[in-house]
């Protein structure tokens, strides 16, 4: 099973084997969005071409020899899609990166986009949460790649965590969104504390910011949380007002692995509204678009656990096979809830204890119709008795809100025309992507997997105007992308946000 990877503080979905490929390294971090607005979710165009881009993590990379340094991996949209043909793939001995590659400092363990100093490039804010700095051996760091006519290709700048000996694990939360209006691009950042640092847009390219402030979101803990902090910050416009709002995902319950309360903090002329913060419904990875086309940011959290409450007791209703909660957005900001299980209406499969049901999701249009569609990970799927092949499942929205009664899209690598075959363990959609990577206004589909034994690899699967398709698909491999092999790469475990 799929174990807790730098981007969700979830439930090991995972067996010894996975905790073992990744040396136990991976316990937190956060899964973000940087939504400007409402009604769209915004994609990375990181060389300004007008197509979408798609970054994501080989945090278990070997850099120069060194096991675990970690690259980052930028895959640039084309009339075709994506592939490695055009990309750009960086580490901290990539020139002007930074730092220098170490063993297991996780470059790209966590990652966040937006156009940060203004230049009409998207920028990517990347973490390496398990940096050693002095003799803190999990200090963390955290490095802004600037986007230009290039895209990605090494230039960057330091963002210095303003208190070191205070936590551990800079950077281990990102989430980058306009929180105070102003029409520039913010950046919250996490660690082990449980204070978040809010950078303020109008970066200069050395790095410096608008500004800084600090806000201590609230936290409902339990008997025996993680010292890790929030595990994951998602932004987006949930109440239409024109400035970000932040889900903070609050402490896990070290003791059943399952319980989480999530909170919502409206943003505000002056920034993040801790004051003005709402309990929202339990899951760790979170999305925000607009499923409905009312002109809110609909909150979409997965929980994709063995779902139990605080003391254990398992909750029956998630059949133990993962849950996916969505809270509508009005004025006043989140509104009535909802939750879909694989046992809901025409959702592909049943819930069974282990699927992973939301473990990860991604929201995007794609067809054109102005709904926000959502696409779900249960990536520990069994098939034709084929353990932890995983699948993914794409549902639509409408004027209703989320439809899981028809048009519901599943795909795994035993679907016809899907690229690979189901195997043990490939865990397919341990992360997932809907972007328009074409340029044609439609959102396409890219599943991250772990492919051969924790290697890796990534799957695009293009819109065809109305729906997700396989003609055209192919598959992104390690080997092709300058990411070596050796060890457990995780390439393509965690997509940017």
């Amino acid at each position: 099973m799929l174990m807790r990877h730098p981007r969700h503080v979830r439930l090991a979905l995972a067996t010894a084997t996975a905790a073992a490929l990744t040396g136990g390294l991976l316990t937190f971090s956060a899964a973000t969005a940087t939504a400007a607005d409402s009604t769209t979710v915004p994609q990375a165009d990181f060389n300004g071409d007008g197509k979408g881009d798609v970054a994501f993590s080989a945090h278990g990379a070997y850099v120069g020899g060194r096991a675990g340094a970690g690259q980052i991996v930028a895959l640039y949209g084309t009339a075709t899609g994506v592939s490695s043909a055009k990309r750009s793939t960086i580490s901290q001995n990539t020139a002007g990166v930074p730092g220098t590659a170490e063993a297991g400092d996780g470059f790209g363990a966590e990652s966040a986009y937006a156009d940060f100093n203004g230049d009409g490039y998207d920028d990517l804010a990347v973490a390496s949460p398990w940096e050693k700095v002095g003799t803190d051996t999990n200090g963390g760091g955290l490095t802004i790649l600037w986007g230009s006519l290039g895209g990605l290709t090494g230039k960057a700048s330091d963002i210095p965590d303003p208190a070191p000996s205070s936590h551990d694990y800079w950077g281990k939360d990102l989430a980058a969104g306009d929180f105070d209006g102003d029409g520039k691009a913010d950046l919250a950042v996490g660690s082990s504390a449980s204070t978040i640092y809010v950078y303020k847009g109008g970066f200069s390219t050395a790095g410096t910011p608008g500004g800084r402030t600090t806000i201590k979101p609230p936290i409902q803990p339990g008997t025996n949380d993680s010292p890790y902090g929030p595990m994951s910050l998602t932004a987006g416009d949930v109440n239409g007002d024109g400035r970000t709002d932040l889900i903070v995902d609050g402490y896990e319950t070290e003791s059943d692995y399952g319980w989480n309360t999530n909170y919502f903090v409206p943003g505000s002329a002056s920034g993040l509204s801790v004051a003005s913060a709402k309990a929202l419904k339990p899951g760790i990875v979170t999305g925000i678009g607009d499923i409905n086309g009312d002109g809110f940011g609909d909150i979409v959290s997965g929980a994709g656990w063995d779902d139990r409450t605080e003391d254990g007791t398992p909750v029956p209703d998630a059949a133990n096979g993962g849950k996916v909660n969505i809270t509508y957005g009005s004025a006043s900001g989140p509104a009535g809830t909802t939750g879909v299980t694989q046992n809901s209406g025409s959702v592909p499969g049943t819930s069974e204890k282990g699927d992973g049901f939301g473990w990860d999701l991604d929201m995007g249009d794609v067809n054109g119709d102005g709904y926000q569609d959502l696409v779900v990970s249960a990536p520990n799927e069994d098939i034709d008795g084929v353990t932890n092949t995983g699948m993914v499942t794409v549902l639509y929205g409408s004027a209703a809100g989320l439809d899981v009664s028809s048009g519901i899209q599943a795909f795994a690598q035993n679907t016809a025309g899907v690229p690979g075959n189901d195997e043990k363990g490939d865990l397919f959609g341990a992360d997932v992507k809907l972007d328009d990577v074409t340029g044609d206004g439609r959102a396409d589909l890219v599943v991250g997997s772990y492919e051969n034994s924790a290697n890796g690899a990534v799957t695009y699967l293009p819109s065809n105007g109305s729906v997700i398709t396989t003609s055209g698909s192919r598959t992104v491999s390690p080997s092709t992308s300058g990411v070596s092999t050796s060890g457990t790469p995780q390439f393509g475990a965690v997509f940017a946000d």
